[in-house]
């Protein structure tokens, strides 16, 4: 469980690149292949044009360490959760959840009534405990395979 020691904040731009390391570092922790990382490295990578655009916030402690950060992406009147990524050292302390509650706090103040996700397999056993549910698949192809990824909804006013 998570100490009462983390913020929540507003990501800068100048955190880019340690929310681009926090994000593939953590990619890697489920043992992907180096080859898929690098294929996915551009899509795990933020940028500072990505944080002024959209809604992106930081976990941090009090020594002002990122330990994690989630961004949120309007699609067609649908609130996405686009990123939420954990350092790997800090996975399993909560403050995933509290990342997610603060996406999901956020995304109810515009009058949403829900959160979707597209789930990295390894992290829909997370989302599903968090009070999302699967509402179907996306397929993604990566080196010649074809892989199902989870889509989740968190509804925001049940």
């Amino acid at each position: 469980m998570a100490t009462t020691c983390v913020q929540i904040i507003p990501a800068e731009k100048g955190d880019a690149s340690v929310l681009s390391q926090i994000a593939l570092a953590a990619k890697a922790h489920w043992g992907y292949p180096a080859r898929w990382l690098a294929e996915w490295r551009e899509d795990l990578k933020i940028s500072s044009e990505f944080i002024a655009q959209n809604p992106t916030f930081k976990a941090i402690n009090f020594g002002g360490e990122i330990l994690g950060f989630h961004a949120l992406k309007k699609r067609a009147e649908v609130w996405w959760l686009e990123h939420l990524w954990v350092s790997p050292e800090q996975i399993g302390r909560g403050y995933g959840r509290a990342l997610l509650q603060h996406a999901a706090n956020l995304v109810r103040s515009q009058g949403a009534p829900c959160l979707t996700i597209e789930s990295d397999p390894h992290a829909e056993g997370f989302y599903l405990r968090m009070g999302a549910r699967r509402i179907g698949t996306v397929t993604r192809k990566i080196d010649g395979q074809t892989r199902a990824l989870p889509l989740l909804v968190r509804d925001l006013f049940a």
